[in-house]
């Protein structure tokens, strides 16, 4: 096929001229399954996080080229409910013109959302595209595939995807361990649980879980993955909706600044390591599968506190990955994609070719 490369070179005898065009001129040539089925120019998507994936984050996202997803359990809490759910929809599109999607998480505890309603709005709304999560999905994905919406099912073992392809999910989340927030139970991280996918898997998959780098990003795509799924490295951005101090506890965190909770409940989450974190996981050592002794600090509203209000990542049980440690600064989401897209693409086009001896 025509290869616009090759034309640039014929019109630029110098490489160094590439440097001075703009970059519109120099077309990204990262084109997978991901995004030629949503009609996005970056194969990377924000996926929900609690009291980050507002209409803000999203469309920031989806402006610099990746998917952005609105977090509904976030936004549909009361007094409003499902409606403060469609107002945030309405927001994000004022916001972008590009596709955006909503993440829906079944909890496993807990009184139930209501999950019937958000779906409603959604589909009122015309949301194009769903990120689920959690267990038993079974009702949701048939009930959004009956609506015409594409389902991202976002899960942590192969054995759960196979299922969730089986009810009609269109692509797979595939969550390994180095994942902020809940990676099940079974330990398996994202070297051998991508590889797992790629043998097995018959629906396409994005990579999930400690990823903030292009070279992950080449990494991914040379693993069988059709892109990248980021929660983490997207809160140390400038549109971030998040106190500017979490973001700097963030640069300043190391790899192993991360730490379990919620072992003795079954329901594992991978928190910042702080002194509430660690409290948390002294009482589970005492009271296993006690909710109510760590329900105090736990609760949800204590993180939206640290995340909206204080700035104070010390002070509250919050979500992150493993990716928290690569993370050297706080760029725009624009920057941040722009970069890591031109790193991956650098990789594969250039370093990887290399190393293929010539005949």
């Amino acid at each position: 096929g025509f290869h616009s490369g090759s034309l640039i070179r014929r019109l630029l005898p110098s490489a160094h001229r590439l440097q001075q065009l703009p970059l519109p001129f120099i077309k990204m040539p990262l084109k997978t399954k991901l995004t030629e089925a949503l009609g996005i120019k970056y194969p990377i998507i924000q996926g929900g996080m609690h009291y980050v994936g507002y209409a803000e984050m999203a469309a920031a996202v989806s402006n610099a080229g990746g998917l952005g997803v609105i977090t509904a359990l976030t936004v549909a809490q009361p007094p409003k409910g499902k409606e403060a759910l469609r107002e945030e929809i309405r927001k994000c599109r004022q916001l972008t013109d590009k596709p955006f999607g909503v993440n829906l998480t079944l909890l496993p505890v807990g009184v139930p959302p209501d999950y019937d309603g958000i779906i409603q709005v959604c589909i009122e709304e015309g949301i194009k595209i769903m990120e689920t999560a959690g267990r038993n999905p079974e009702k949701v994905i048939k009930k959004l595939k009956e609506n015409g919406i594409f389902v991202i099912h976002k899960c942590v073992a192969v054995r759960h995807a196979q299922t969730a392809a089986r009810m009609g999910a269109d692509f797979i989340s595939m969550d390994g361990f180095d994942c902020g927030g809940h990676p099940g139970e079974e330990d398996i991280g994202n070297w051998v649980l991508l590889a797992q996918a790629a043998q097995e898997l018959k629906i396409p998959f994005v990579a999930s879980g400690g990823s903030a780098t292009g070279a992950q990003l080449a990494a991914a795509l040379a693993m069988g993955a059709e892109g990248l799924n980021m929660g983490t490295r997207f809160m140390a951005t400038v549109e971030a909706p998040i106190h500017q101090k979490i973001k700097e506890a963030m640069v300043r965190a190391k790899i192993t600044d991360t730490m379990h909770v919620l072992r003795s409940l079954g329901n594992t989450e991978r928190v910042y390591k702080n002194e509430v974190a660690m409290k948390v996981r002294a009482i589970e050592a005492e009271k296993p599968g006690d909710l109510n002794a760590i329900y105090p600090y736990i609760k949800g509203d204590n993180y939206r506190v640290s995340f909206q209000e204080t700035g104070d990542a010390e002070s509250s049980v919050w979500s992150c990955g493993q990716s928290i440690g690569l993370i050297k600064d706080i760029p725009t989401c624009k920057d941040l994609l722009d970069r890591m897209c031109s790193e991956a693409e650098d990789i594969i086009r250039n370093r990887l070719s290399l190393k293929l001896s010539k005949l």
